[in-house]
This record gives C-alpha cells, sequence and structure tokens, in this order.
C-alpha cells in the first residue's frame, strides 16, 4: 500500500510517498480502506519538528480520516464490511477523563495516522459515519469538529441563551459557528478578511469584526454584549489573543484554548482570570463517546462540514502548504482512494 510518511528527519520536505506492507487485522481489530483525510493544524506543527521534537519517525501523518472496512479480525461483531467509520483521534479515550497513557493513542503522533490506503484499528475505537456526508466532510470531523463539539457541549454545556465569540475562521472556529447555530446560540466571529467575513455570515454568524480594522475587538464584543461580556470564546490564538478573549468574556464565563496560532510564550497577566472568575479551559479533541453524540447531533441537525479545498493525494505536500498559508476557509481535505 501507498502512504504519506515523514521520514529523514522533519520538515515537509522529507514528507514523501512510500510503498508499505499492507497490514492485516488481529483479534478485536478492523481494518479500513481509507477513503478521505483531512489536516490539522497540528498535522503541520508535527510535520515541521514543532508540536513533538521527540517524536520518532518515520510516522504516517495527520490526524483525521474516513474510511471503509474491507477486513475484520477474530470477534468483531458490531462491524460489517462496507461499513463507512472515522477513527476517534485518540485511540484509547473511550470514555471519562484523560489520562497520560489515553492521550498516548493519538493518531498522527505518537501512533501513524490516516494519510494511506489502508489502516488497522481496535474495532472499539472507530465511529460510524452519517450516511448524507460525502467522504470529504466526514474526514473532517475526527479532530476540528469533535474539538469544537468538547469545548461547546461536552465541557461548556452551551444553551441557546449564550453568546460565542469565535476568533478566526479555520476548521474549528468554523465548526464552533456551525454547532452553536445549531443550539441556538448568538455567534460573533472576528477574521482579517473580509471576504471570510462575509462567508462567516452566510453561514449564520451574526456579527463580525476585521480584527486588522479593529484590534481592540474584545471591548467590541463587550460593547454587543451591552458590557456583559459573552459567555464563550473559541480560543484558537493562544498567548497572542488571550488578552482580548479576556477581555471580551464575561465575569463567570468560559474561554476554552484550542489552538496556539498567535503563539504561546508572551506575558500574560492573569489577574483578571482570579478576579472574574473566568474558566480557562483547555480542549485536547475528546472521547469516543462524545465524538458518537456529535455524529448524532449531525445527524439530526443537518450539519454540512466546510471543505475549502480537496486535494488529490499524490498533492499531499501542497495540502500541508495550503493549510500553513492561512488562506482556507473550514477544512482542507485529501482524497485518498479513486
Amino acid at each position: 500500500m501507498k502512504a504519506f510518511v515523514l521520514d529523514g528527519g522533519f520538515g515537509l520536505e522529507n514528507l514523501k510517498l512510500r510503498e508499505l506492507a499492507t497490514p492485516a487485522p488481529g483479534p478485536g481489530q478492523v481494518r479500513l480502506r481509507m477513503l478521505a483525510a483531512s489536516l490539522n493544524y497540528r498535522d503541520v506543527l508535527m510535520a515541521r519538528g514543532l508540536y513533538n521534537p521527540r517524536q520518532r519517525l518515520p510516522l504516517v501523518v495527520a490526524s483525521d480520516g474516513v474510511g471503509t472496512v474491507d477486513a475484520v479480525g477474530e470477534g468483531v461483531t458490531q462491524w460489517r464490511l462496507g461499513d463507512r467509520v472515522c477513527p476517534n483521534f485518540v485511540q484509547g479515550w473511550v470514555s471519562g477523563e484523560p489520562t497520560r497513557d489515553k492521550l498516548r493513542t493519538s493518531l498522527g503522533g505518537p501512533l501513524d495516522g490516516t494519510l494511506a490506503e489502508y489502516r488497522v484499528f481496535d474495532a472499539s475505537s472507530v465511529v460510524a459515519v452519517p450516511a448524507a456526508l460525502t467522504d470529504e466532510a466526514a474526514a473532517t470531523l475526527p479532530c476540528a469538529g469533535l474539538t469544537a463539539w468538547s469545548a461547546l457541549v461536552t465541557q461548556g454545556r452551551l444553551t441557546a441563551a449564550d453568546t460565542v465569540l469565535v476568533l478566526g475562521t479555520g476548521g474549528v472556529s468554523i465548526f464552533t459557528l456551525q454547532i452553536a447555530k445549531l443550539i441556538g446560540a448568538r455567534v460573533l466571529v472576528t477574521s482579517s478578511s473580509d471576504e471570510k467575513l462575509a462567508r462567516a455570515r452566510a453561514l449564520g454568524a451574526d456579527e463580525t469584526i476585521n480584527y486588522r480594522t479593529v484590534p481592540e475587538w474584545g471591548k467590541w464584543a463587550k460593547e454587543l454584549t451591552a458590557g456583559r461580556g459573552v459567555d464563550h470564546v473559541m480560543e484558537v490564538g493562544g498567548a497572542g489573543t488571550l488578552e482580548q478573549s479576556l477581555r471580551a468574556v464575561r465575569i463567570g464565563g468560559t474561554i476554552s484554548i484550542v489552538g496556539v496560532l498567535a503563539g504561546s510564550a508572551p506575558a500574560l497577566n492573569l489577574l483578571p482570570v482570579l478576579m472574574q472568575n473566568i474558566r480557562l479551559q483547555g480542549v485536547i479533541v475528546g472521547h469516543r463517546e462524545g465524538f458518537e453524540e456529535f455524529m448524532r447531533a449531525i445527524e439530526h441537525g443537518s450539519l454540512t462540514p466546510v471543505v475549502d479545498r480537496t486535494f488529490p493525494f499524490e498533492d499531499t505536500v501542497a495540502a500541508f502548504e495550503h493549510l500553513a498559508s492561512g488562506s482556507h476557509f473550514g477544512k482542507v481535505a485529501i482524497r485518498i482512494a479513486n
């Protein structure tokens, strides 16, 4: 089988299409013929050696994907040949709280990822995909989709009476917009692109702001909520944007930290967190039970993931470069099977 493997060192120049042995499922396992994958900023950082410089190579890259069951191991009864499923990003996290051992079972590092023609997974670590979704759309769900769901619903307990502030228009951000609107919440969106803001409004965003034109967007969000502040911020920027997020959130509100696109090191005054009882929650995607709940919500709510662009399998490096450029809106997908 063919797979995209990071080999010989970090850097996109070391991401190569290789011929590997086709795996066979063991007891309790299923083999998937992979149909499509999608990329996350984590995958770019991993390839560049910035996510985990100690990651062992070679590594089959990418964290998200969808495939059809084409072989089952001994004892597997819950899946049939032809079933279309997504592997859960953290393979060993079925439910409950994360642990160090569970988090060591994440795809695309430290475990091999999804950019291969065939992959073997434990039967308990894959989830059925809504039939109405295309392969490319389904491939976006395990990381970006579940991260937004975990932050807003599993951990955030979002209600229709809440206001959500979404930073940017990448994969997690657009899923946050869609899930929040599905629940009935009010959504504010920031971006440096007026064109992207127009697309966000078309998806249901209630208010939008260009953060280059209005760098004090935390004040803007506060004003739109009559001085109260938003209930929930989806923070994808990290330390570089957290100061404005703290200005935007209400007393007792929640900031979900799901990315570090704007950096992780600048000095930050944490006094408002203490004095205003603000909840800072880190979100590392989610467990399989949450993924199953998210899939049911997609089916019942008719949520359709936004795919910015789909690349053919052989153009995987170009897909990584497109994601790294930051020009995408929503998710970047890769078609594996013809």
